[in-house]
């Protein structure tokens, strides 16, 4: 991928000087390529970055400049759609959450397949550790770092695309022929110069990978009474290496050409080859059973996003301008300059995971399944709030690769705003209800009472770093969204990375794996901390005081709600009939506290939905 040259600012400069008469004439692209945003949609195109709530500090029911909604963003051809919103983003969002919902659930069935046959014993330590593999190389070629380093890149290329077939289309043909034969599609070029060399790349690391398995087991976990059975796993999930890299390159192909349903079902199809491989192969494999079902699953990730990405792959050349001799070359659209930093962040973000397991490895066998367990349900709040930032981020970056920073703005100062109340409603839900979900979820088979206290303790401890991760998963796709090199969030990562280990080795003694838990709380605070204040003078000038105060009124409103269901919980016996009170009493809970304390978010939610069932009326 280095091979493509170098970011600079002359990519910077050739972006935010595109022409006006090109971007007038751009017309569908890049929607037209994708089946998801038909090239009619005109509403999806005006309103993409049109906010649905008001920005942080101002009115109910105004604009992202204090106008009303209704001048902020037109009313959608055909209505219908959220005020303020595209169509287009609104079912693409829609249908996001519906499949990351599906994927979370079965998620949890997988884990549940895995608590039962092997509980929290040496066998399921030695699986985790091996999880560790898929683990890191999704967050770093799935989720992560693929998606902020090639969807910018994408981005800009479809922004080359339509410039290059705007000035085709309004130039005579003496001018066409004076210009010189068409030049290549950088879409295409684009995928010419990266895929290939990303899958050697990718091979040669799981094959190392494959070989180095005893070498990594160790450095993971040196306190492991069986690390035989460990080194089995991590070479069956090493292959994800491969597969993970090939997903990801997918995916952030079809999300900048604006299609999102392949790239969200992928973990549908993963879960489910584990779960199958599990069922089907535990009682003669053992626990390397669920690690074949990763390699397995990774496989069903690729078909699911292969015939739409061929779809979309411009299979015959279009016949674009190619600039004069006197034309300003523009800079590549990838370097290992814009590599290196995004590398470095995602890298050290799931550093986090490894300091985790190192430390519990040291602690009684089964620490590191509690906090496993704990971990992956506590976050299903964190990843239902991202999923609004992965529908909007190549919004964020065709805006950056045109030069429209106030676009970026609003677009990601609403984002802040719906993640962060999405996911401290969900934190005040975990508070509450956590020994609750945990002996719904996972108490049975091997997993026994006390498993489920340990694990719920841990949950809660965990909750109190949900808001930190969200921001930091919501405040990094800016950062990189303009495609240059930026190194401040490899620096806020690496600071809280280093809080998260003094923390971890200072309380892990004393409290066990709740005191790793309480430092992966306090490191990735610090994380979202630094990104919120250095984002508005690096990058897209947010106003972060602003959203920090709002994010404090609905932290406020989290806490609460989630008193009040702690204390309500064991009102019920029954864990399925106090979660479903729960589900009630923490939302109302949450949102008249919102009103009480003047959330704006919140007090524009309840105005939409009172608006919206007065007009159904």
């Amino acid at each position: 991928m280095s091979d493509t040259g170098t970011g600079t600012e002359a990519e910077a400069r050739s972006r935010e000087g595109l022409s006006t008469k090109a971007r007038s004439q751009e017309g569908p692209a890049p929607e037209a390529l994708s089946r998801e945003a038909p090239p009619g949609d005109a509403s999806a195109r005006e309103h993409a970055a049109a906010p649905l709530l008001p920005g942080p500090g101002q009115p109910p029911g105004s604009g992202p400049t204090g106008t009303t909604a209704a001048e902020a963003a037109p009313e959608p051809a055909g209505g219908g759609e959220a005020p303020g919103l595209g169509a287009f983003l609104a079912r693409a969002a829609a249908a996001t959450a519906v499949l990351t919902v599906v994927g979370a659930v079965l998620g949890l069935v997988r884990d549940q397949a895995i608590a039962r046959y092997f509980g929290a014993s040496d066998a399921s330590d030695a699986f985790l550790i091996a999880w560790t593999v898929p683990e890191m190389a999704a967050t770093l070629l799935i989720e992560d770092g693929m998606a902020l380093l090639l969807v910018p890149a994408f981005s800009l290329a479809l922004t080359r695309r339509a410039d290059a077939e705007a000035a085709k289309g309004g130039e005579s043909a003496g001018e066409a022929d004076a210009a010189g034969e068409p030049g290549p599609d950088p879409v295409r070029e684009l995928v010419a110069a990266t895929l290939p060399r990303l899958c050697v790349l990718l091979m040669a690391g799981a094959a190392l990978l494959m070989a180095g398995a005893p070498w990594v087991v160790g450095i993971l976990a040196p306190g492991l009474a069986d690390p035989g059975l460990a080194v089995d796993c991590t070479r069956l999930t090493a292959v994800t290496v491969l597969t993970f890299g090939i997903t990801g390159y997918f995916s952030a192909a079809l999300r900048a050409h604006r299609s999102f349903l392949p790239p969200a079902g992928v973990y549908v199809a993963y879960n489910l080859g584990i779960i199958g491989m599990t069922l089907a192969l535990h009682s003669v494999w053992g626990v390397r059973a669920a690690a074949a079902g990763v390699a397995v699953g990774s496989l069903l990730m690729i078909l699911t996003q292969l015939p739409t990405f061929l779809r979309l792959l411009p299979l015959a050349r279009p016949r674009l301008r190619r600039p004069g001799k006197r034309a300003r070359r523009t800079a590549p659209l990838l370097g290992v300059t814009v590599l290196a930093p995004v590398v470095l962040f995602v890298v050290s973000r799931q550093s986090q995971v490894l300091v985790e397991r190192f430390l519990a490895s040291t602690l009684p066998a089964g620490a590191i399944s509690h906090l496993n367990y704990a971990q992956k349900v506590a976050q299903m709040p964190m990843v239902l709030s991202l999923m609004i930032c992965t529908v909007t981020f190549p919004v964020v970056a065709r805006a950056m690769a045109d030069g429209d920073h106030e676009k970026a703005r609003q677009r990601v100062e609403r984002d802040l705003a719906l993640a962060g109340m999405v996911v401290l409603l969900g934190t005040a839900v975990v508070l509450g209800y956590a020994p609750q979900i945990i002996d719904l979820l996972f108490q049975r088979g091997a997993f026994d009472t006390a498993d489920t206290e340990a694990t719920a303790q841990v949950m809660r401890v965990y909750a109190a770093g949900l808001l930190g991760h969200c921001l930091v998963g919501a405040l990094s796709r800016p950062f990189f969204s303009s495609g240059r090199p930026t190194w401040f969030p490899a620096f806020a990562m690496g600071t809280g990375l280093l809080v998260t280990m003094g923390a971890g080795y200072a309380l892990t003694y004393r409290f066990g794996v709740d005191g790793i838990a309480t430092a992966n709380a306090i490191g990735i605070s610090t994380t979202a901390l630094l990104l919120l204040m250095g984002l508005g003078t690096r990058v897209v000038p947010i106003r972060a005081r602003a959203v920090a105060l709002s994010l404090g009124r609905l932290a406020g409103a989290a806490l609460v709600a989630g008193a009040a269901g702690w204390a309500a919980a064991p009102l019920l016996p029954e864990a399925v009939l106090s979660l479903a009170a729960g589900c009630v009493l923490v939302p109302v809970v949450f949102f008249l506290t919102g009103l009480a304390l003047r959330s704006p978010e919140v007090v524009s939610l309840l105005a939409l939905i009172r608006r919206r069932f007065t007009d159904g009326r």
